[in-house]
């Protein structure tokens, strides 16, 4: 079963607000174990609350960044993930250039719009 790997800030968790509950309810309908990718360091998780996830967060503390293969590399080494067992969405067009290097299907999510029927199919095509 493929892991879903959820970008945190910008997607999943929305600045000032917390988590975005109409996401968090789309994802809860699939059984696939969920990953919260972030760069934050100690200071933005508390900030943010990222201490306080509904699934397990994941960062490197922006050692790499988001934006570099790298750090896929070692998400993938961290869980003993395959990348083609993995889907991925993310608001930053270059971290998602960087998780698609690595062989992730990777789904642009606009922040602003929000749509989550398009990720919705996105999800459904690629699990």
């Amino acid at each position: 079963m493929k892991t879903i790997l959820v970008d945190a800030i910008h997607a999943f968790v929305i600045k000032d607000e917390g988590i975005f509950d109409e996401m968090h309810k789309m994802l809860e309908k699939y059984p696939n174990q969920k990953i919260i990718l972030t760069g934050a360091n100690d200071e933005k998780m508390e900030k943010f609350g990222l201490n306080n996830m509904p699934y397990e967060v994941f960062t490197l503390k922006h050692n790499p960044e988001k934006t570099e293969p790298k750090y896929y590399e070692m998400l993938l080494e961290h869980f003993n993930l395959d990348a083609k067992d993995a889907i991925y969405f993310e608001h930053n067009e270059d971290a998602v250039k960087s998780a698609k290097s690595v062989g992730i299907a990777t789904f642009h999510y606009d922040k602003d719009k929000k749509d989550l029927i398009a990720l919705k199919k996105f999800i459904d095509e690629n699990l």
